[in-house]
C-alpha cells in the first residue's frame, strides 16, 4: 500500500469545498482593495531564495538539480517569486502595482499540527509605493480578511523596524550586532540581550521593550527616544499610519503597539505587523507582513521599499475548524457548500431522453 509523503495531506470533496470557499472569499476581499491575482512557477532557481534569506535556508528547502545540472528548489514562500516576476516581466507596468497570489509552498521541517511540509499561502504585495497610507491600507486589508472569514478572538500586534534601527543607532550598537539584538528583542530574551550589548544599553532596550499597549505607546516612546537624543522620524511615520488606519477601519478592535516586533527577517525596513489566534497556541501566527526591501536583488532599487503580507491559509482553516467545533457550528467557512451531494432515488419510471434534456437545460442556466 502506497502512503502519502510525510507532512502532506489529501483533501476530500467536503474539505475542498471548504478550501475553495475560503480562497474565493480572499479573492473577493482582495478585489475590494484593488489587488490583481498573479501566479508563479512551483519551482524556482535555488539562488533566488539563498540571495533573499542566506545560505542557511537551504537545509529547509526541497532543493535538487534538474537534468541539465541547474540548482532548483520547490518554492518555500511566494514573495520572492512574485518580486522575481515583477523584475522579469513587469518592469514597464505602471506603478504602483497591487498583486495578490495563492499557491502551495514547500519546506522540509518538523511536521506537526498547523505546520506542514506542503502548505498553502495567500498573500499580497504593493510594489512601487510605501509610506503610512499604503501600510494602513495593507493592515486594513488584513483586518477585512480575518473578519470576512469569520475568525474570532484574534489579536493584532504592530511595530516598526525603523524605530528599532533608530534606537540601536542612537545606542551605538554596531551594525553587525543589530540583527541578533533585534531577534532577541522580538523573542523577549533579555538574558541573551545582556550578552550582546553593554549593561546600560541592555537596560535602555529592556525599558523600551516594556512599552506595549494601545496608541498611548507612541507618546511614551517619543518621550523616551527624545530623552536619549534618538531620531523620531520613523515613530512619526508609525503615528501617521495608525491615524490613517483608524479612518480606514473605524471600528478597529483593540490592538497592541509592540515596538520590538521585528518578524525575524532581515529585509523588513518599516512597519511590521502580525495577526495571531491564541487558540492555535504554538502556531498562533496566521498572517504577517510589513514594509521591506527586496527589489535591489533584481537591480530595481527605485521600487524599494515595497510592502505586503502572507496569510497562512491552512492555519486560518484550522482556527475556523476549532471555532466551529467549540461553538457546535456546522458551517466552518462562510458560504461553504458540501456540493451537490447524493442523487435522490426517483421512485417511478421516467423517460431517459427527457432526463438528459432536463439536466442539460438546468446546467445551461447555471
Amino acid at each position: 500500500m502506497f502512503q502519502r509523503p510525510r507532512g502532506t495531506r489529501d483533501f476530500s470533496p467536503a474539505e475542498m469545498c471548504r478550501r475553495l470557499a475560503l480562497e474565493k472569499l480572499c479573492d473577493e476581499q482582495a478585489a475590494r482593495y484593488g489587488f490583481m491575482r498573479v501566479a508563479t512557477p512551483t519551482f524556482e532557481s535555488l539562488d533566488l531564495f539563498t540571495a533573499k534569506s542566506g545560505d542557511a535556508i537551504e537545509g529547509e528547502l526541497y532543493a535538487f538539480e534538474d537534468k541539465g545540472g541547474r540548482p532548483l528548489t520547490l518554492r518555500p514562500e511566494l514573495t520572492a517569486p512574485v518580486m522575481r516576476m515583477v523584475a522579469n516581466e513587469m518592469r514597464q507596468t505602471p506603478k504602483p502595482m497591487r498583486l495578490s497570489y495563492f499557491g502551495n509552498c514547500f519546506r522540509y521541517e518538523e511536521f506537526k499540527t498547523g505546520r506542514y511540509r506542503e502548505f498553502w499561502q495567500y498573500g499580497c504585495e504593493i510594489v512601487g509605493a510605501t509610506g503610512p497610507l499604503v501600510e494602513a491600507e495593507l493592515v486594513a486589508f488584513g483586518v477585512s480578511l480575518m473578519r470576512a472569514a469569520g475568525v474570532e478572538d484574534w489579536s493584532l500586534r504592530i511595530g516598526h523596524v525603523g524605530i528599532l534601527n533608530d534606537l540601536l543607532a542612537g545606542l551605538n550598537i554596531p551594525d553587525d550586532a543589530r540583527r541578533d539584538v533585534m531577534r532577541l528583542l522580538d523573542k523577549g530574551d533579555f538574558k541573551g540581550l545582556k550578552d550582546k550589548v553593554d549593561s546600560d544599553s541592555a537596560a535602555a532596550l529592556e525599558a523600551f521593550a516594556s512599552l506595549s499597549g494601545g496608541n498611548d505607546v507612541v507618546s511614551k516612546a517619543r518621550e523616551m527616544l527624545e530623552g536619549m537624543g534618538v531620531a523620531t522620524a520613523s515613530l512619526d511615520a508609525l503615528a501617521e499610519m495608525l491615524c490613517t488606519l483608524a479612518g480606514l477601519v473605524p471600528d478597529m478592535p483593540p490592538m497592541s503597539i509592540d515596538l520590538t516586533v521585528a518578524r525575524g527577517l532581515d529585509y523588513y525596513t518599516g512597519m511590521v505587523f502580525e495577526f495571531e489566534v491564541p487558540e492555535l497556541k504554538g502556531e498562533a501566527q496566521v498572517l504577517g507582513g510589513g514594509s521591506y526591501q527586496l527589489m535591489q536583488l533584481f537591480d530595481l532599487p527605485d521600487l524599494d521599499p515595497c510592502c505586503g503580507f502572507g496569510l497562512g491559509f491552512d492555519r486560518i482553516l484550522l482556527a475556523l475548524e476549532k471555532q466551529a467545533e467549540r461553538l457546535g457550528r456546522e458551517e466552518v467557512v462562510p458560504g461553504e457548500s458540501s456540493g451537490p451531494g447524493s442523487l435522490a432515488v426517483i421512485p417511478f419510471k421516467i423517460d431517459a431522453n427527457n432526463v438528459v434534456s432536463l439536466v442539460a437545460g438546468l446546467r445551461d442556466t447555471g
